[in-house]
């Protein structure tokens, strides 16, 4: 198991490098996290976008571009399905976002001529390294799904199952948050919690323990859940925590940053490839985390 990102970046550097296609690349900060990365002999990459502006950044950055293939495209959106395209035809492994809109690149990868569809949902996953907590926590889906149904549930569930093999967890602990612990019929997101881990204990979601619903506290805290007398075995033991909707995600992940200062990564999941999105809020440790685990996704498919 993998249970912090130094140990993560150990894992990526002992296997096969991937090659990362990086969308609109001409971005100072993208950039930086990519040489980061490739000098740190994590990944290969081909940039993409507009060779005049790249060349700039890496000038004023003393960046070797001698390292890199670079492909000159001058329109935003081209960009992004010129570096879809390089994945979807094998040049490539995985997909990282640059100086283009999140809308315009999942565009180009939901294309059904170049991009990388599934019949998957496409979903977010944060991974936090939080000193309090005793190993990487998941966190999904505070970035991409609003207000996910069961069905789409089910989804977010397996997508974030695959991160969690991918870093070596075994097993792997579901938790469904929600403000209470047990069922109530007028709080949707406690029926779901059932629901799910009904499912997972028929076999329905394999590959994982589901128990909720739980309340954050219960299921980080084996104190907490004993205080309330809850038997559960992913109580205290959560690798991953599913969220009823995108506020209370983003506000768990974002309180998780700033008030508890933990590191993180994070990835979206569900294409044929891990998508690497990187916010310019991101610490520059968090950007090269984020590659990381994109790479260790990609060498796992």
């Amino acid at each position: 198991m993998i249970k912090n990102f130094d140990e993560l970046l150990e894992a990526v550097k002992g296997r096969k490098k991937m090659k990362l296609s990086v969308a609109a690349a001409n971005d100072i900060e993208v950039l930086l996290a990519v040489e980061n990365a490739r000098s740190l002999g994590l990944i290969d990459a081909v940039l993409v976008g507009d060779a005049e502006d790249i060349k700039k950044i890496a000038g004023e950055n003393n960046i070797d571009l001698n390292n890199y293939e670079i492909i000159d495209v001058k329109d935003l959106k081209e960009s992004a399905r010129v570096a879809v395209s390089l994945v979807s035809q094998g040049i490539a492994d995985f997909l990282m976002k640059g100086l283009i809109g999140t809308a315009d690149l999942l565009k180009a990868v939901l294309d059904k001529e170049i991009g990388l569809r599934t019949s998957n949902l496409l979903s977010h996953v944060m991974v936090y390294s939080v000193e309090t907590y005793h190993k990487l926590i998941l966190l999904t889906d505070g970035g991409m799904v609003t207000y996910p149904d069961i069905t789409q549930k089910v989804q977010i569930v397996q997508n974030a199952v695959k991160v969690a093999k991918a870093l070596n967890i075994n097993p792997i602990h579901v938790a469904p948050l929600c403000a209470v612990e047990v069922v109530n019929p007028d709080m949707q997101a406690t029926i779901d919690a059932s629901i799910l881990s009904k499912m997972n204990q028929r076999g329905q979601i394999k590959d994982c323990v589901i128990d909720g619903p739980l309340a954050l506290d219960n299921a980080i805290s084996k104190e907490a859940a004993a205080h309330k007398g809850i038997k559960s075995p992913v109580a205290g033991e959560a690798d991953i925590l599913l969220v009823p909707n995108i506020e209370s995600g983003n506000m768990l992940g974002k309180s998780l940053t700033y008030f508890a200062k933990a590191k993180s990564a994070g990835i979206i999941v569900g294409a044929k490839c891990p998508i690497v999105l990187v916010s310019r809020a991101d610490t520059h440790e968090s950007k090269l985390y984020s590659i990381a685990l994109g790479s260790l996704i990609a060498n796992s498919n």
